[in-house]
């Protein structure tokens, strides 16, 4: 059974499309926890009509690990509520983590977009996300598997850092248990960071932030100008995701 933590701000435009998505797993052995940091719009009326259990959230890391304080269960996903599962996704992700017997996971990335340029981008991300996965292993905080006891084990996501928590938090567990790409499952993802900061000016904020993070330590101030959440929107997001990917 996995225990799916999203964290969320004023979601009410994109979380419906995820919970859709997961309810139309195969994989139903699941519970949603949502963390929710005192949306003004209808996220919280959306998590508890599709049965999710709501905790307090904040930035990013707190509503991870305070969703992960009331998980039932040994296996965690944190999802991000603006990603979309594409079908059989959960089945094929836990297959997989039990026949290479990992403990911590996360994918590829693919965008819910049909420009050339995101394509292009989230190709390169997935790129490096192969290439240091044994060196220097990045993950999402979208997408990452874990067990519960090795979450435990590493003190969770480190609640001081303001960017990048999520590669310090596979790096971090890498070194105590199996990390693991992924083969047979990509998450989709929304581009709407993209279309907000900039492509140019979020590809560059990544690379310098890797940078830092390598040379200097964990990004403890927002040097870099990182956004958290979004105001509310009410607009229909549906999105054909089911040819996705």
């Amino acid at each position: 059974m996995l225990s799916i933590i999203i964290p969320a701000l004023n979601e009410e435009k994109y979380l419906p499309d995820l919970l859709e998505s997961l309810q139309a797993q195969a994989f139903k052995d699941y519970e949603i926890i949502v963390a929710d940091s005192n949306s003004a719009d209808d996220t919280h009326p959306i998590a508890l009509k599709a049965g999710a259990r709501i905790v307090g959230g904040g930035l990013p890391a707190y509503g991870r690990n305070r969703g992960a304080e009331v998980a039932r269960v040994d296996w965690l996903l944190f999802l991000d509520a603006d990603v979309v599962l594409p079908f059989n996704f959960l089945e094929k992700a836990m297959t997989e983590i039990q026949e290479q017997n990992l403990s911590v996971a996360s994918c590829p990335i693919a965008p819910l977009s049909d420009r050339k340029i995101d394509k292009l981008l989230h190709h390169a991300v997935n790129l490096g996300f192969q290439v240091t996965k044994n060196i220097y292993p990045h993950a999402p905080g979208f997408c990452i598997f874990i067990k519960k006891e090795y979450h435990l084990l590493i003190g969770g996501f480190n609640e001081k850092i303001l960017l990048a928590e999520d590669s310090d938090y596979v790096l971090r567990a890498s070194k105590i248990c199996k990390f693991g790409l992924l083969q047979s499952v990509r998450i989709l993802v929304s581009v709407r960071r993209l279309d907000k900061d900039g492509r140019l000016n979020i590809a560059v904020k990544y690379l310098a932030s890797d940078a830092y993070r390598i040379l200097i330590g964990p990004i403890e101030s927002n040097i870099f100008n990182y956004q958290f959440g979004y105001p509310t929107e009410k607009l229909s997001n549906k999105t054909k995701y089911r040819n996705l990917c």
